[in-house]
């Protein structure tokens, strides 16, 4: 537990983060101004949750409801209100926004918080490039209005007013480890793990030898790109292989990929968008494997929210978006670490 965990209740330590607090009310107004302005409808999905969501590596707080006789049925605070989102959207919403609490276990540091807020918006019958707009628009909002032209993080500087960077994923491997990543990708998808990890340890990576192909990806991510995207300018790092994105279309042009992409800022991811997959019963299989490598990493798996794959059947198409709203109020105050810019940080 950081000394600011404990003590932000002191007037004094109190007095040193007011401004980045009133800068992050500015920034919320300014953002609902906007997606109000835009036709957006603002939603509220419910934070209790039958599933918390179905990545492998996304960790959940567990509850349980309690009936008036006693009797438990489990639950969870949702890391998202992405299941949510989309049932409202087969429900007959076009454009909608949710900006709440989520919560993430296993998470802490100076980019990362339990609670956290996140900032998810969906457009109906648009492609997934109109986010990368969204996202281009919103990071000018938030420099604007906190008074600032420049990010500046660790050392690494990003002009928001620039437009981003639009740069795959294979050719971020290529340019930043000299990694030819879609040679270990198959035309249906499947991956090749010996051929990564090679590629992996000839750039220097250490690679131990029960990491699968999705361990080896992360690392060079992790290691060799994610530290130089979005300098001088932001990068939408597009076109995740279609292992990495268990919620996204097939790209048409190259099924091998994913309509996805990331927004970073001075070597910080800020948003994580898709062009929604709609198929359920792709959708289903996809979860499957998550929970199998969950249930392997970790030794435990989520259920599946049987309503969610229902509403995916009556869900139009769409592209949606999350934000995480405390690290863009960072980027934007310069602010060094996420609870600077939490009003009331978790103990």
């Amino acid at each position: 537990m950081s000394e600011l965990s404990s003590t932000w209740w002191r007037a004094d330590v109190h007095h040193d983060r007011r401004p980045f607090l009133l800068a992050r009310n500015r920034i919320t107004k300014a953002f609902r101004a906007w997606f109000e302005a835009e036709g957006f409808e603002e939603v509220e999905a419910a934070a209790l949750q039958v599933s918390p969501g179905n990545e492998a590596h996304l960790h959940a707080f567990a509850t349980q409801a309690l009936t008036l006789s006693g009797e438990a049925s489990p639950l969870y605070l949702h890391t998202s209100p992405e299941f949510a989102c989309k049932k409202l959207l087969a429900a007959g919403e076009e454009k909608i926004f949710s900006l709440g609490k989520v919560w993430r276990n296993r998470e802490r540091g100076p980019l990362h918080h339990p609670e956290f807020t996140m900032l998810e918006w969906y457009r109906t019958g648009a492609p997934y490039q109109a986010l990368m707009d969204d996202c281009a628009t919103l990071l000018a909002l938030a420099a604007e209005t906190a008074g600032t032209t420049r990010f500046d993080f660790r050392g690494t500087a990003c002009d928001p007013f620039a437009a981003p960077e639009r740069l795959s994923v294979a050719e971020a491997f290529q340019r930043h480890a000299g990694v030819d990543l879609l040679a270990s990708v198959a035309a249906d998808g499947s991956t090749d793990r010996d051929a990564l990890a090679a590629a992996a340890r000839d750039a220097g990576i250490r690679v131990a030898d029960d990491d699968g192909w999705a361990d080896v990806f992360s690392r060079i991510i992790v290691e060799k790109v994610e530290p130089r995207l979005g300098e001088g300018r932001a990068t939408i790092l597009c076109e995740y292989p279609i292992s990495e994105a268990a919620l996204a279309r097939p790209k048409d042009a190259d099924p091998r990929v994913a309509e996805r992409f990331e927004l970073y800022a001075c070597g910080v991811e800020l948003a994580n968008a898709f062009g929604e997959l709609t198929d359920p019963a792709e959708q289903r299989r996809r979860f499957l494997i998550e929970m199998d490598e969950k249930a392997r990493i970790y030794g435990e798996r989520y259920p599946i929210d049987e309503d969610f794959l229902a509403a995916l059947a009556s869900m139009p198409e769409a592209s949606g978006s999350a934000l995480g709203f405390d690290r863009l109020v960072l980027l934007a105050t310069g602010a060094r670490r996420i609870e600077d810019v939490v009003w009331t940080p978790v103990a």
